[in-house]
């Protein structure tokens, strides 16, 4: 899943990846430290019996757990009972928690189905093709929003949705850095959507007292905007979806308008 956090600008230090002149951050980590990256670890050195676990196969036991109980019930002990596993053994796996999480991430942004969403040349149509896929994750996976925010990450499975928005993106006539940002935005317009729709879900009655207080909060005639927004709102019973749409058209414009225009 990618980040939605925006691009840092911030000048390299000893705490920070190395840049090539082009801009492209090193790969190569100080030498004698571990890298801090689980991608930038080999899944097994290709030394000794065949491993009894995989990073696929651990991702695939801690999704279960949080799916099913949220994502505070994943653990290194849960996730080694779930496959029978010691939990000291899981390390040899997965170093720490952390990266645990990053594998738990990226597996669901493997879930992105691409076979219908080809670069049409329509940056706002693909975006909108896109952004439903994305939905359609975080739906399946509720604890994902929480997780981007907390600790975003770029696996090869984000990588590769990444390399399809700019791909889409690419008619737009934005440069690379106004693309990134736009990925950011859009994603964190997903996510915030998501969570807001499972927030409002699990509260029927906090929906119901929320709807009341404004109501006479605008009926009190000390929020004239308010009221007269609300006296020329359409149907409330519009779909999640139809908000979804509405919204993400509105993101979307701003995403692909080049810096300075409305």
């Amino acid at each position: 899943m990618p980040s939605s956090e925006q691009p840092s600008s911030r000048t390299p230090s000893s705490s920070t990846p190395s840049s090539t002149p082009s801009g492209i951050p090193s790969a190569a980590p100080t030498p004698g430290e571990s890298p801090e990256l689980i991608w930038l670890r080999p899944e097994r050195t290709g030394r000794g019996p065949r491993p009894a676990h995989s990073r696929t196969s651990i991702a695939a036991a801690a999704i279960a757990i949080a799916d099913a109980e949220g994502l505070d019930a994943v653990s290194m002990r849960r996730v080694a009972a779930a496959l029978g596993a010691g939990t000291m053994s899981l390390y040899n796996y997965v170093p720490k928690k952390e990266h645990l999480l990053d594998l738990m991430l990226d597996a669901v942004a493997g879930e992105y189905d691409y076979s219908g969403l080809t670069p049409t040349g329509d940056a706002r149509a693909d975006l909108r093709r896109l952004a439903h896929e994305q939905l359609a994750a975080l739906r399946r996976h509720p604890w994902v929003p929480t997780l981007v925010i907390a600790r975003p990450g770029l696996g090869p499975n984000a990588l590769r949705y990444t390399e399809h928005f700019l791909a889409v993106t690419e008619p737009s006539g934005l440069d690379g850095t106004a693309r990134l940002e736009a990925l950011a935005l859009l994603t964190g317009f997903v996510c915030q959507f998501a969570q807001y729709e499972r927030t409002a879900a699990a509260g029927a009655k906090w929906q119901a007292d929320l709807a009341g207080y404004l109501g006479r909060a605008a009926a009190s005639g000390e929020f004239p905007h308010l009221a007269a927004a609300f006296a020329t709102t359409g149907a409330a019973a519009d779909s999640p979806d139809a908000v979804f749409d509405r919204s993400l058209d509105r993101v979307i414009t701003a995403a692909l308008a080049p810096v300075g225009t409305a």
